[in-house]
């Protein structure tokens, strides 16, 4: 256990945790929502440090991550615990933690430990990721400061659900975020992951605004959120709020967990919100879980060549010139080096 950032006493011994937009009022010997911060006789204290569920190295197109050091790997790491409860939640296993077991499973691993495991790796970043890395705040915020001591970039994949403080906190320390944008109804929140979109708009304002190198993913579920209408709002909201160099990615849904009553999503449906993407004037909409031809390819916005070449997690041909297009010169957003 570890005592933890971001929370003030109340009443009755209750304590107030701000980690989070949740704000969760928690009584001594209880949990909060994500059923990993625990009241303890007026001090929370936060039962993942430390515990380490996941632990691997990923090619950096996997988080995913398209403009950020393409090709290099990632060590990527995660507690259990999750401050959503979708029900669609692919590492379900993993996040939707039981909050009356007694203890949380994980490996003990230190922040030195996960440093050097990355350095040994020929890792060039940490990703914070599979579950919720806000619920382990405190755990990722130490590993992030020692990596970037030792060369090493951060970065969080994350549902954007943090409190604007704790991003404050570990900005110096964070490079990049691929923020899940799951909807853009206040509705579909409110009923599939029980929280306020409006928290998860603020928060990726903040990380634009504030330098964290930014790409947004949006999960297509056939019937919820996969409307022109919706996702024409979706690409509006990126080139307006976030700007048109913010890349999209439009993913798959395969029935899971949860929720077992929806059919997978169609290429179809991965081809129009690219389009729609592309219509509304962003230049890197992706689409990924099923493979389309040239879908995950990053193209000019000028003249149109095709400067990196994917398939899967695979770069197979990076024609980046410096931090531009090899053909006319045109810059491509991104961090490159």
């Amino acid at each position: 256990m570890k005592a933890a950032l971001f929370y003030h006493p109340e009443t009755d011994g209750r304590v107030r945790c701000e980690l989070c937009p949740h704000t969760c009022l928690i009584a001594d010997g209880r949990r909060g929502i994500c059923g990993v911060r625990e009241n303890r006789q007026g001090t929370l204290y936060s039962l993942v440090y430390g515990k380490v569920v996941a632990s691997h190295v990923d090619p950096i197109e996997k988080k995913p991550l398209f403009h950020f050091l393409p090709g290099s790997y990632t060590y990527s790491l995660a507690t259990v615990g999750c401050n959503f409860k979708c029900p669609f939640c692919q590492n379900y296993q993993i996040s939707q933690v039981d909050k009356e077991l007694p203890t949380i499973y994980g490996n003990d691993m230190t922040p030195g430990e996960i440093v050097a495991a990355a350095l040994e790796r020929e890792c060039r970043s940490i990703s914070y990721t599979y579950t919720e890395p806000t619920v382990y705040f405190e755990f990722a915020y130490d590993c992030a400061k020692l990596a970037s001591e030792r060369g090493l970039k951060n970065i969080f994949v994350t549902n954007g659900y943090t409190s604007l403080a704790a991003l404050e906190e570990i900005k110096p320390y964070l490079d990049a975020a691929n923020v899940d944008l799951k909807s853009f109804r206040e509705n579909f929140y409110h009923k599939y992951c029980g929280a306020k979109l409006s928290a998860v708009l603020a928060s990726l304002k903040y990380y634009k605004q504030n330098g964290v190198w930014l790409e947004v993913t949006t999960l297509l579920i056939p019937g919820l959120n996969d409307s022109r209408e919706e996702l024409a709002e979706i690409a509006n909201f990126i080139k307006g709020d976030l700007g048109a160099e913010t890349p999209w990615h439009v993913s798959a849904f395969s029935p899971t967990y949860k929720m077992l009553d929806r059919p997978a999503t169609p290429p179809e449906t991965l081809t129009l919100a690219r389009e729609i993407g592309q219509k509304a004037g962003l230049k890197y909409v992706y689409s990924g879980n099923i493979p389309i031809k040239g879908a995950e390819n990053t193209y000019c916005p000028k003249c149109g060549a095709t400067v990196i070449q994917r398939a899967g997690f695979q770069v197979l041909k990076n024609e980046l010139k410096g931090m531009g297009c090899g053909g006319c010169g045109e810059g491509i957003s991104g961090v490159w080096s």
